[in-house]
């Protein structure tokens, strides 16, 4: 296991590993929890065993203080056609309660900075709830900006089977 130093001695980064898998569920439903939306998963292990490590969809680190995981970061990587390069997309970003407001959320999301630096991405994005006003401050202070003039759409169950059916429909 590669482990990546930090501005806190005590506090590392590393990329999740298959054996991580089960961890990144639990984090993945405590994120949930906390947005009220733990109902709405519907991840199980072999299903993110598939997705993040045999298909390589999506990257997650950990993040671990004095050898104990207390947060995580799922991203992948998207693409600008704008600017002709892939991107980094945070999907999630999740400290648990009780190591909130040391820096870990800064320091993995400073990480990803870099990493998109590394990777020469052109953007690091990402969404945030527009109730959760303490992550929209943040974002702001580190420089980060809402980008007002776009909304999600989203097709997903019964909606997205149906209409996937349609190009071929006369």
């Amino acid at each position: 296991m590669v482990y990546i130093e930090t501005s806190n001695e005590k506090f590392k980064l590393r990329f999740a590993e298959k054996k991580d898998t089960a961890l990144v569920l639990w984090f993945i439903r405590e994120l949930a929890a906390y947005e009220g939306e733990l109902n709405d998963v519907t991840a199980t292990e072999s299903v993110l065993m598939n997705s993040l490590f045999e298909r390589k969809g999506a990257e997650v680190i950990i993040g671990e203080y004095e050898g104990k995981p207390v947060g995580f970061a799922l991203f992948h990587h998207n693409f600008s056609t704008f600017l002709g390069k892939l991107g980094i997309h945070l999907v999630d970003l999740y400290i648990i309660p009780e190591m909130r407001g040391k820096g870990f959320g800064k320091i993995i999301l400073s990480y990803l900075a870099a990493l998109t630096v590394e990777r020469d991405c052109g953007r690091l994005e990402w969404w945030c709830h527009n109730w959760n006003d303490p992550a929209i401050k943040f974002y702001k202070k580190l420089g980060a900006f809402p980008l007002e003039q776009l909304k999600i759409y989203r097709l997903c169950g019964d909606a997205l089977d149906n209409f996937s059916k349609q190009y071929k429909d006369k």
